[in-house]
Order: structure tokens, then sequence, then C-alpha cells
């Protein structure tokens, strides 16, 4: 079964009503199984827009990540940083299929062909 993710990405206006909410989440993460795979930590946007800060929270499922979200748990704890953060989130199943492999060597840039 494919894992369910939180991607979050936020800009921080209320640091205090932020620390608050993230005191408080925990509870719910653990509830439904979540842990964080990114929180926080150095980055660099490549492409588009970016936030100041981005966070992944992984759970057994996806089912599990949606009912975390919906959960009175959560909701009370997110309603602690209400005006103080602007976000972007999204919950997502993950992937649980066929992945690439290395067939023969990748090209060398610049390398004549023979």
């Amino acid at each position: 079964m494919a894992r369910g993710y939180w991607i979050v990405r936020v800009d921080v206006s209320d640091a205090e009503a932020y620390k608050a909410y993230a005191a408080a989440n925990g509870a719910a993460f653990a509830r439904f199984g979540g842990r964080f795979l990114v929180r926080g930590g150095a980055f660099e946007a490549v492409a588009g827009q970016a936030r100041a800060r981005n966070v992944v929270v992984e759970f057994p499922s996806y089912e599990d990540a949606l009912a975390c979200w919906n959960s009175d748990l959560y909701q009370s704890a997110r309603a602690l940083q209400k005006g103080g953060a602007e976000a972007d989130i999204l919950v997502i199943e993950g992937y649980d299929g066929p992945q690439p492999v290395v067939s023969e060597p990748a090209p060398t840039p610049g390398a004549a062909s023979e």
C-alpha cells in the first residue's frame, strides 16, 4: 500500500503563534502514524516560487494522511496559528509502482560519439 504525505510550504508571520501550533500538532501526527521527513532545513528553489519553510510529513497511508488533516485533534492545533502563517498544503498519495533502472551508462556531456 502506498504511503500518504503532507507537503507543506509556509511563510510564518507570527512566530509565537506558529510555535504554539508546532508544539500542539505532534499529538495528531502521532495518533495517525505521521513522521517528519523534512522539517525546515536548507533548500534551494531551483524553479518556481518558494516559501520560507518547507515540511514533509509521511503517514502509513493516504487515508491516514487525510484522516489526520480532518481530525479535531489536528484542527485544534491548526487553530492556534490562524493568521500567523500563509501556507500551501497538499495531502498526496505516494507512488508504489516500478522505479527507473539503469540499463546502460549515461552519456558523458561533451563526449564525441564513435
